[in-house]
């Protein structure tokens, strides 16, 4: 894979009840374990960081999807929801729930660009046979 673009950021702290900040400084967080896992809360996590990521990048790739197809998606959204629990191997892990809204397409079109827009994105690529991802095409506004 030809690489285009690093992002870089690094960790400092506690982990979880610590900081992030990137190479650039446009990321500059504080870190805190959120109150439903016991920590203090008032602060972002990795799942929240990752639930961003994961919208964003899969917004992007439903807009390349719809350009391809000729499918005008107007005020369309993505709604990454991350959970995290124990995987019963003495571990954590993940899921992932991506509500996908895009107004005035139908339905059955609406769902077939997120199928295919689940092919395209990165963080899908990298999570397949990974995370437990489900998709839902959710009514828009």
């Amino acid at each position: 894979m030809k690489v285009l673009y690093t992002a870089e950021a690094t960790a400092t702290g506690e982990g979880r009840n610590g900081h992030v900040t990137s190479s650039d400084s446009r990321l500059d967080l504080d870190l805190k374990i959120p109150a439903e896992m016991g920590g203090p809360g008032g602060g972002s996590n990795p799942e929240q960081l990752f639930a961003a990521g994961y919208s964003a990048c899969f917004h992007s790739a439903l807009q390349t999807v719809a350009r391809r197809e000729r499918v005008a998606l107007g005020a369309s959204t993505v709604t990454a929801k991350v959970g995290i629990g124990p995987n019963g191997e003495g571990g954590f892990g993940l899921t992932v729930t991506l509500d996908v809204a895009i107004p005035g397409v139908e339905h059955a079109v609406a769902e077939d660009l997120v199928a295919k827009a689940h092919q395209v994105c990165p963080y899908s690529n990298a999570t397949r046979g990974n995370v437990d991802v489900t998709l839902t095409v959710v009514k828009g506004e």
